[in-house]
């Protein structure tokens, strides 16, 4: 039988109905209600869950343990243990859900979580992540400390797996994957950060020959998808075409894309043309190979349940 796992949404956006404060521009992002509000951190994961997530993601995108250090008067292994409380809110979260389903017929009955490691950019407050030009400057070594703290903190506070996401570079890519030697035993899926134009990755690097590229350069198994994140739903399908012909093997997709708005650092989401959201084009990724799907900014719960009622209809049809 062929699985498709529901992946959860925006967290800034979910979790924006919970809390008065604001959430886009602040240095680290959700990732300060770790420390501020842990209980709406709760609420939010619990949201995705009574939506049908199968999988939710920790509110650790933009954490990083210099950023606590630096914005929230944190020593290291605070920061440190900040990180971890994320896995412990979402595990929480998941025992809430549990107790509540128990004489219930639930699709998600064993949600998963994913620990979520955003790029090097993002941290940086420079909108770097945009474009991914760090990545032919920053050396090799940085990135891969920059983000082994994090991915330490997550595996050993108990994710099942990671969330590799909105990677705007090949350089930060393969980084990723060196580092992930480190650490054979972990699960993942790499997403990237993609141009508008369907074929090249934010810096300008094809984006199908990286992909390609890190999912055979990975040790076998380790990255269970690759894939996209953040961009128009409607452009998904034009970059995933061709990875799953001819004679390689099936390779697993992921995606979860964004509202179809379009973001501008100085000005935040606005709509700038028509685009049909992520459920119109379901079935469409679903035959590509995507076997993850969620969503991304601008997207919340009511999005998901739409998301998962197009799944159920595929399976209707597909499988006998």
């Amino acid at each position: 039988m062929t699985e498709i796992k529901l992946l959860d949404g925006s967290e800034s956006y979910q979790l924006s109905k919970h809390v008065g404060e604001k959430i886009d521009g602040d240095p680290l992002w959700t990732a300060r209600f770790l420390a501020t509000n842990p209980d709406a951190v709760l609420a939010m994961h619990l949201d995705f869950l009574r939506a049908g997530s199968n999988i939710i993601c920790t509110n650790t995108y933009q954490a990083s343990v210099p950023g606590f250090v630096k914005y929230l008067n944190v020593t290291e292994e605070e920061g440190i243990n900040l990180i971890k409380s994320a896995v412990k809110l979402a595990r929480k979260a998941i025992d809430i859900y549990k107790e509540e389903t128990k004489c219930t017929d639930v699709q998600n009955k064993n949600p998963l979580i994913a620990g979520a490691c955003g790029p090097y950019g993002a941290a940086q407050h420079d909108s770097s992540e945009y474009t991914g030009s760090y990545g032919k400057i920053i050396p090799q070594s940085t990135l891969m400390d920059f983000h082994r703290i994090r991915i330490k903190a997550l595996i050993d506070a108990g994710v099942d797996l990671l969330a590799l996401e909105t990677i705007p570079c090949y350089e930060e890519a393969e980084a990723l994957v060196e580092l992930l030697k480190e650490f054979p035993t972990a699960k993942v899926w790499l997403s990237f950060s993609c141009r508008e134009d369907a074929k090249n990755l934010a810096d300008g690097s094809n984006f199908q020959e990286s992909a390609l590229r890190c999912y055979k350069n990975a040790q076998p198994g380790q990255i269970v998808a690759i894939g996209v994140n953040c961009l128009p739903p409607k452009i998904v399908s034009t970059l995933l075409k061709g990875i799953n012909n001819g004679d390689r093997d099936f390779i697993p997709l992921v995606v979860y894309a964004n509202s179809g708005e379009k973001y501008f650092p100085d000005e935040g989401w606005k709509i700038v043309e028509d685009s049909p959201s992520s459920e119109y084009f379901v079935k469409e990724w679903i035959d590509l190979g995507v076997r993850y799907i969620g969503g991304c900014c601008r997207t919340d719960v009511s999005n998901l349940e739409k998301i998962s009622i197009e799944i159920k209809k595929w399976k209707a049809e597909n499988i006998k």
